[in-house]
This record gives C-alpha cells, sequence and structure tokens, in this order.
C-alpha cells in the first residue's frame, strides 16, 4: 500500500508498505528510490516480513525541500515515517547514501523503533577525500558530478550507473536503474551531491548501539572497500560480510548473497 507521510516542513514522504511481520524499512541510494530494492522486497514477504520502501526528499514520489538538504534533514524525515507508523523494533536497512541517511538518524534520534541496522555499500564515515582522510572520490570529481547534473543529467546518470556493477548487467536491466534514476527531482539528485560532498558521519558512527550488519563489495568503486575497516572500528557491535564478486550494486552482483545474509541477521 503507497502511503504519504507528511515531514516536519509540511512536505510528503512518500512509503510503499506492504506485507505484515517485523519491519524492514528500506532506504534507497543515490539517485534512485526505493523501487531499487525489488529483490530484496520479493524475497522478504513471502518470509513473513513487513517491507516499508521509503523516498528520500527528492526521489521517487517524494516532495523535493529545497530551503534544506542534509542528513539531519532526512534523517527527520524518517524519524516522521518511524513514528507515524508506530513501528517498533525494526530493522533498518540503508545502501549507499541510504546507508548513511541511516547512520546519522541513529545518532540522531537515538536509535528510535530500530532494533538493528543493516549497511550495504554504505557512502560512510565520509564520500570525499580531505587533507586529514585520504579514502573516497576526489573533492574535485564530485564537483564535476554536480556540473554535469547542471548540463546533461541523462548521461551524467547513465555513466554513473556504469560504475555499479562488477557482474555486467543486462541492458534491460541497466535501463531500468537509469529510467528509475531520471525521474528523480534534477534539483534533488544536485543538492544530495553536494551534501555528500561536505558531511561527515564519524562520530556518528560511534553513538550506534545495535547490532550492525556492514554489507560491501571488494570490487566497489563508488565507496571503497577501505570503509569498513573504519566503520567496523567506531561502529561497537558489528559484523562485516565481504562480498567479494561484487561492485557497489551488490543487491544486483550477489543477490542471493545478500538476501540470505541479511535474513540470517533478521533472525538472529
Amino acid at each position: 500500500m503507497k502511503k504519504t507521510i507528511k515531514g516536519k516542513r509540511n512536505h510528503t514522504i512518500a512509503v510503499e508498505d506492504i506485507g505484515e511481520g517485523k519491519p524492514l524499512v528500506f532506504l534507497h541510494g543515490w539517485p534512485f528510490d526505493h523501487r531499487m530494492f525489488e529483490y530484496q522486497y520479493n524475497y522478504f514477504l513471502p518470509r513473513g516480513y513487513r517491507i516499508i520502501g521509503v523516498d528520500l526528499r527528492g526521489f521517487g514520489d517524494s516532495d523535493l525541500v529545497i530551503e534544506e538538504y542534509s542528513y539531519n534533514e532526512l534523517a527527520d524525515d524518517v524519524k516522521s515515517v518511524m513514528e507515524e507508523l508506530q513501528l517498533e523494533e525494526a530493522i533498518l536497512v540503508g545502501f549507499s547514501m541510504g546507508a548513511a541517511t541511516a547512520v546519522r538518524y541513529m545518532a540522531r534520534h537515538q536509535s528510535y523503533g530500530v532494533q538493528k541496522l543493516i549497511l550495504i555499500s554504505a557512502a560512510a564515515p565520509q564520500f570525499v577525500k580531505r587533507p586529514y582522510y585520504l579514502t573516497g572520490w576526489k573533492k574535485a570529481d564530485i564537483t564535476q558530478v554536480i556540473e554535469q547534473i547542471q548540463i546533461n543529467r541523462p548521461k551524467m546518470i547513465q555513466d554513473f550507473v556504469k560504475q555499479l556493477f562488477h557482474e555486467k548487467p543486462y541492458a534491460v536491466y541497466r535501463d531500468w536503474l537509469i529510467n528509475t534514476a531520471l525521474k528523480a527531482s534534477s534539483y534533488g539528485t544536485l543538492l544530495s551531491a553536494i551534501m555528500m560532498r561536505e558531511e561527515d558521519l564519524s562520530k556518528d558512527l560511534e553513538k550506534i548501539t545495535v547490532s550492525t550488519l556492514i554489507c560491501h563489495g571488494e570490487k566497489d568503486q563508488i565507496c571503497s572497500y577501505q570503509l569498513t575497516e573504519e566503520m567496523s572500528q567506531l561502529i561497537p557491535q558489528n559484523l562485516v560480510v565481504p562480498f567479494k564478486k561484487s561492485g557497489h550494486a551488490i543487491f544486483h552482483d550477489e543477490t542471493d548473497k545478500l538476501n540470505r545474509t541479511m535474513l540470517r541477521f533478521a533472525q538472529k
């Protein structure tokens, strides 16, 4: 069932809420929407889980709020969803930018309603290199992506999607992801890229108090596998599972392994 939930700025947050049982709350990556998790939805629904897919602001069917775009605001949107749906003991699942949003949510809202956390290809603790931080993209490269969004967003998305995979996908699947990304607000895509370039989640990771599963592809070209070492050092209770045959898009490259790994963790 599709629902719209009001955020604190009186904007609407689009949510798909289907099934019954223990809730799994999914936060998508940049520049997609909740539909990117369809193979996880198909796997968990018949196993007795409630699936809640959230479109982050400016993506999918959610409103864009241009006055403020930050991980704080995205985390507050997630809080609005958790409160409106009265979720308790949920498993929060984030991919890439969605994983970074989940990290900020856990720190900013003290794990409200969340029993366990799953971080997939997380863009954390930081997405770009800095003088004191040598893992990630060069700031100039992200700035170039931001410039491309402003002059040729379809080409930028096409180039980005090509970098996601280690196992080359069928063209029709790649095109489906591209079309999903094209549905997003152009300005929301730009604002979220600026957000990822500027924000630091190092201190947030230290505040995570629930058991956390970290899934990451060893061939990831978007968020280096090196990030897992930093996350595992900062998150008190964590389990790192490497995906040897995966790039950034674990949900495609090793779908079965990802689903089985998530299920084992959920059942513990």
